[in-house]
């Protein structure tokens, strides 16, 4: 019984996972998984996954660190050069989703939907950025997705010393903290559990044990 509890437990994250598209961002400080959630911001995961999926991110670095605050990147490579992003989208911060220890959200100006490719992570609860009303100072930064795996790499990352850099007067990390490589991460699928047989010798090796499966994207 505990096997199939098992099983069913390994079928049911396999399919959660197809809802929720995982990337995987390499850096030189070290390896960041983030999970998606495209039916709470389903624009804004388009947007962050056509650059993902073009490269656009390679070798651009964190260019903004405010420790206790956030670590934000997408836009200037190591000579702190801009890269120009594609049309701005539309602001999907009324989703329900809040600026917590973790998530990732859109970069933007003063203007809701300005945001490009730039995204930031959240190092504290930043009520402040969340959607309070319909007006550009207080619409919010949309949210849409969680790092599951290397919040200590953001953590290590929003540690390190800061100074004047590029355009920028203050915030820029001293070495260059550069993004080498980001992919969208295969689809897990697991397959149906198998039934346990209740009686019967055992010959010590274990038959019902799920095969995992891995699908391309």
């Amino acid at each position: 019984m505990k096997l199939l509890l098992t099983a069913l437990t390994l079928f049911v994250v396999g399919v959660a996972h197809a809802d929720h598209p995982m990337v995987e961002m390499q850096t030189n400080q070290g390896r960041i998984v983030i999970e998606l959630y495209p039916d709470k911001a389903p624009k804004t995961v388009e947007n962050f996954l056509h650059y993902v999926k073009n490269g656009f991110y390679e070798g651009t670095v964190f260019h903004r660190v405010v420790k206790d605050f956030m670590v934000q990147g997408g836009a200037f490579d190591k000579a702190m050069v801009w890269r120009k992003g594609e049309d701005p989208i539309q602001c999907e911060a009324k989703n329900g989703l809040t600026n917590e220890v973790g998530t990732i959200a859109m970069a933007r100006s003063r203007d809701p939907d300005s945001a490009t490719s730039q995204f930031f992570f959240n190092l504290e609860s930043n009520k402040h950025l969340n959607h309070h009303r319909d007006h550009p100072d207080y619409y919010g930064h949309a949210v849409f997705g969680k790092i599951v795996k290397g919040l200590d790499v953001v953590q290590k990352i929003a540690s390190i010393q800061t100074s004047a850099g590029g355009p920028f007067a203050s915030d820029v990390p001293v070495e260059p903290i550069v993004i080498e490589k980001v992919a969208l991460l295969p689809e897990e699928i697991e397959s149906p559990p198998t039934k346990v047989k209740s009686k019967g010798k055992s010959n010590g090796k274990n038959k019902n044990q799920p095969r995992r499966i891995l699908a391309g994207t």
